[in-house]
C-alpha cells in the first residue's frame, strides 16, 4: 500500500489534536479580526477575556483571548472548549468548527466543501511539521537561508494556508517546501516564434543559458531537438516543474507537442530546493546561479500559482526601473545598502487557444514560462546571513521563538534589536514610496532580512514581477515611465498604495511579531508600535522636503480600510474561476496603532 508508513508515522492522535487546536485558535482569531464572527465576552480569567460563540441553540464555543491593537485577538489555543448537551469538552476539530460557522459566516455549501478540502490539506502539512524532528530555534538561527525556508509554517493570517488544491499526497511528499526534498528540474524546448524572451540590458539568451546549463547539458538538449527533426537555433530552452509538466502542460499543449512547437528534453543536472512560495527554486548545485520561478497551477491561499503572462514579459523592464532608481540614489545605495535581486530574464509561452477565448479563466494565461532571478547569495558579504522576514514569527516545537534566540545571540536588548529592525526594514520601503511613488508588497516571503552578528543589518526586497505598484498621482519621478509599462504595473490611489505596507507588513507580519514579543514578556505592545512610529518619524525628519507626500501616504491616520484575506475566499469570491486574480476584500475600518504616536511627528 502506498504511503502506509508515512501515514502511520504522521497521523497520530496527540499531534492531530494539537494541530487542530492551533488551527482553531487561528480561525477564531482571524475570523474575529475580519468581522465574520462576533463572540460575546462572558468572563475575565487572570486579566484576559473569556469569549463564548453560540453556533446553535444547543452548542457554543468558549475560549480565552487577549485583545490586541489593530482590533486583533490572540486566542489561546489550549483554552478552546465545546459546550453542548453532553457537557464541556476540549474542542479538537477545525473542520467541525468550520461547519458550525458556515451559517453564521454565510458561506455557500460549495465554498464550505472546497474549504474543508483546503483545511484538511493544511492540517496534514501541519501534522508533518509537528511529527518531524524539527530543530530548535537556538539551532535554526545558525541555519542557512536555503535550509531555513523549509521550517516555516506558511502564511500567518490565511487559515487555509497550505491548501494546495491540485496536489496529491505523493506531490506533497515530493514537492512541499517543508519536506526539504531536493529536485532536478525538467526542461523543454519551445519554438522561438511561439514564445517571448525578455532580459535586462547586457544579458542575452545565449549568455543566460551558458550560465544556467553546462555545455554537456546544452549538447544533450540540442540533440533532442535534432532527433525530433528540428533546428536547435530556432528554439528556447526553459525549465518546467515536473508537476506542471504532467498535470498541465501535456494536457493543455498537446497540439504544440504533436507539432514539435514544444519538445520535452528531460531533466537538467542541477539540484534545486523549493522555497516557501513553492514555485521558486534555489539552485543548490551552484548558489550563485539564478533562483528560478516557475508556474505551478495549484490553487494555494487566494490564487493559482502560475506566472501571469504580461507581468512575466515585463519582469526584466521592471527590474531595470527598480535598479535604475537604486543606482542613482545615494540614500538607498550607500546608506541603506539595500539589496534588490533582479528578475534578469523571462520567457512566456501562451496557449494560443485560450488567448482566443474572451474572459478565459486567468489560470489558463499563466501555464508556461520562467523567470530567472538573481541569487541572494551573490550579494552577501563576509559575516552576513540572509533570512526571510517570515522567520521572525517562527516558534519551535517547544514554543520558543526564533526571534528571541536571535536577540539573545546579538548582544542587544529587545528594544534595541527591534529599533534596528524597523530602521533597516522601513527606510528603503519608505524612500521608494515617498521619493518615487513606488511600493513593494513587503510580506514575510518577499522581504529578506540580512543579519550580521545576529543583528538586523540591511534589507533585500524581491518579487518585482507580482508586487511592484505605482502611484496614480502625477509624480515627476515617474514622468518618463512608458505607457505600456504603466499598464502592467498597477496604479493605486494614495491609500491603496499605503496599504501595501500597512496591511502587507504591519497587519500581515508585524502584528504577529508583536504577539510573540508580548507573550514572552520581551516588549510591551505599546512600546513595539511606538518604535515603529519612531522609525517612520526618523525617516520623515531626514527628508523634510517630502512633507506633502508624508500626508499623501499617511501612516498615522486614526483608521485605515480593513483588508481581509479569509473573507475573500469564504464570503466574497469563493472558488470562482474568473478572468482576473482575486484581491483582498475590503470590509470596514481598522484602528491604526501608529495614530497613538502621531503627536511625536
Amino acid at each position: 500500500m502506498l504511503f502506509k508508513n508515512d501515514v502511520q508515522d504522521t497521523f497520530k492522535p496527540s499531534s492531530w489534536k494539537k494541530v487542530n487546536q492551533k488551527l482553531q485558535a487561528k480561525m477564531l482569531s482571524e475570523y474575529m479580526y475580519e468581522d465574520m464572527i462576533h463572540p460575546k465576552v462572558v468572563d475575565n480569567w487572570g486579566g484576559e477575556l473569556v469569549y463564548e460563540l453560540t453556533v446553535s441553540p444547543t452548542k457554543k464555543y468558549r475560549f480565552q483571548a487577549a485583545r490586541r491593537l489593530l482590533d486583533s485577538y490572540d486566542v489561546r489555543w489550549r483554552t478552546i472548549q465545546v459546550i453542548n448537551e453532553a457537557g464541556i469538552s476540549e474542542a479538537e476539530s477545525a473542520i467541525e468548527l468550520l461547519i458550525d460557522l458556515q451559517e453564521w459566516i454565510n458561506m455557500s455549501s460549495e465554498t464550505t466543501g472546497h474549504l474543508i478540502k483546503e483545511l484538511n490539506a493544511t492540517l496534514i502539512a501541519d501534522a508533518h511539521h509537528q511529527e518531524k524532528s524539527a530543530k530548535s530555534s537556538d539551532e535554526l538561527i545558525h541555519l542557512d537561508y536555503a535550509e531555513l525556508e523549509g521550517f516555516m509554517k506558511g502564511h500567518p493570517w490565511i487559515t487555509y494556508n497550505k491548501g494546495r488544491i491540485g496536489f496529491g499526497y505523493d506531490d506533497y511528499l515530493a514537492y512541499a517546501p517543508e519536506k526539504h526534498e531536493e529536485i532536478r528540474l525538467s526542461w523543454v524546448a519551445v519554438q522561438r516564434r511561439s514564445a517571448e524572451f525578455r532580459s535586462v540590458a547586457g544579458l542575452n539568451y545565449t549568455d543566460l543559458i551558458n550560465q544556467e546549463l553546462s555545455q554537456q547539458e546544452q549538447k544533450r538538449f540540442e540533440n533532442e531537438v535534432r532527433e525530433a527533426g528540428n533546428d536547435p537555433a530556432e528554439y528556447y530552452f526553459l525549465p518546467v516543474h515536473e508537476w506542471q509538466w504532467k498535470n498541465v502542460l501535456i494536457l493543455n499543449f498537446p497540439e504544440e507537442l504533436a507539432k514539435n512547437i514544444l519538445i520535452p528534453l528531460g531533466k537538467g543536472e542541477d539540484i534545486y530546493l523549493p522555497q516557501q512560495s513553492i514555485r521558486t527554486f534555489l539552485n543548490r548545485s551552484s548558489l550563485t546561479k539564478h533562483h528560478v520561478k516557475l508556474p505551478m497551477s495549484i490553487l494555494n491561499t487566494l490564487v493559482y500559482r502560475g506566472l501571469p503572462a504580461e507581468r512575466t514579459i515585463a519582469a526584466p523592464r521592471v527590474t531595470e526601473l527598480i535598479k535604475g532608481i537604486f543606482d542613482q540614489d545615494s540614500f538607498l545605495k550607500e546608506e541603506c545598502r539595500a539589496i534588490m535581486p533582479g528578475e534578469n530574464a523571462s520567457i512566456n509561452v501562451d496557449q494560443r487557444h485560450f488567448t482566443q477565448v474572451k474572459n478565459a479563466p486567468y489560470q489558463y494565461h499563466e501555464m508556461l514560462g520562467t523567470i530567472w532571478r538573481e541569487s541572494i547569495y551573490t550579494y552577501l558579504e563576509e559575516g552576513e546571513q540572509a533570512i526571510t522576514l517570515a522567520a521572525l514569527i517562527h516558534e519551535d516545537h517547544q514554543d520558543k521563538p526564533y526571534v528571541t534566540s536571535l536577540i539573545d545571540s546579538s548582544g542587544l536588548d529587545t528594544e534595541e534589536w527591534v529599533s534596528q529592525l524597523f530602521e533597516v526594514v522601513m527606510d528603503p520601503l519608505l524612500h521608494y514610496l515617498y521619493q518615487y511613488g513606488i511600493v513593494f508588497s513587503p510580506h514575510g516571503q518577499n522581504t529578506i532580512l540580512v543579519l550580521k552578528d545576529g543583528r538586523p543589518h540591511r534589507l533585500a526586497i524581491k518579487d518585482f514581477v507580482d508586487d511592484v505598484n505605482i502611484t496614480d498621482q502625477a509624480f515627476p519621478e515617474l514622468g518618463d515611465l512608458p505607457e505600456d509599462l504603466k499598464d502592467v504595473l498597477r496604479s493605486e490611489p494614495p491609500e491603496g498604495l499605503t496599504q501595501f505596507i500597512f496591511t502587507g507588513l504591519f497587519v500581515c507580519h508585524l502584528r504577529y511579531l508583536s504577539y510573540i514579543l508580548i507573550n514572552h514578556q520581551c516588549l510591551s505592545e505599546e512600546k513595539f508600535w511606538s518604535l515603529l512610529a519612531e522609525s517612520i518619524q526618523k525617516y520623515q525628519k531626514r527628508f523634510p522636503h517630502l512633507k506633502e507626500r508624508f500626508e499623501l501616504f499617511n501612516f498615522f491616520k486614526p483608521e485605515m480600510t480593513k483588508l481581509c484575506l479569509n473573507r475573500n475566499r469564504m464570503v466574497d469570491y469563493g472558488y470562482e474561476d474568473g478572468d482576473d486574480r482575486p484581491h483582498a476584500s475590503e470590509y470596514g475600518k481598522v484602528k491604526n496603532p501608529l495614530s497613538l504616536f502621531k503627536e511625536k511627528v
